[in-house]
């Protein structure tokens, strides 16, 4: 799941001696609230509606407005991980991709990136999410997936978040194949795992909206 694989080819750049009145008319086209720059085949940043809209001058060339988020690229061979923290620490819903070259290849929309990492991770699958709090020293997957397993249970898939509540210790989310969590909830506890949420999925996945809702809960956002 290379950054290059989710390459929007639907947004193009800006070029610096673009008008902003055309990159307004871009944004609403594409339904975007901002838009890369480049300039000879190189990542300049990103241009905002909101800027364009305070300088109230559609003539003004897209070189002489300034750009933001001039870091918030990847390489092209970085995984969709990595798009997804870049976009989050720069704040935005586009992601630049860049060959070893640092020459532009285009962009990555975070409802593209989420996607993805919603199949990544089985949020798509019929089954249930688990959330245990534990010391990272405590940690071993193989343990608690032999655990899990004994009441004919597997896990999809799993994620390590830090708990914001202590800095000690650790999150761990797994997506389960089947919605029953009763069996696999007691047994883990019995083993002194400590068990501090669970979504029981009753029916399949049937949108996109879904698909992502069930990504923020497998993530606890």
């Amino acid at each position: 799941m290379q950054a290059y694989e989710f390459i929007n080819s639907l947004i193009p750049p800006l070029k610096l001696s673009d008008r902003a009145g055309m990159a307004l008319a871009w944004m609403e086209e594409i339904r975007t609230d901002s838009l890369p720059v480049a300039d000879q085949g190189r990542f300049l940043g990103f241009i905002g509606d909101e800027v364009i809209f305070e300088l109230n001058d559609p003539e003004q060339l897209v070189g002489t407005i300034e750009l933001e988020a001039g870091a918030c690229w990847v390489y092209s061979d970085k995984h969709i991980y990595d798009v997804l923290r870049v976009a989050s620490e720069n704040q935005s819903n586009l992601v630049a991709v860049l060959d070893r070259e640092n020459s532009y290849l285009g962009v990555i929309s975070m409802e593209d990136a989420i996607a993805a990492f919603a199949d990544s991770l089985s949020i798509k699958s019929q089954g249930s999410v688990l959330i245990l709090s534990m010391n990272m020293t405590d940690y071993l997957l193989s343990e608690i997936s032999r655990l899990v397993e004994s009441e004919n249970t597997k896990i999809l898939s799993s994620f390590i978040t830090n708990d914001p509540l202590d800095s000690d210790k650790i999150k761990l989310t797994l997506k389960l194949d089947k919605p029953e969590l009763r069996h696999v909830k007691a047994t883990l506890e019995r083993f002194g795992y400590r068990v501090i949420d669970h979504y029981q999925e009753e029916t399949g996945i049937s949108s996109e909206e879904d698909r992502i809702g069930n990504l923020l809960r497998f993530l606890d956002i």
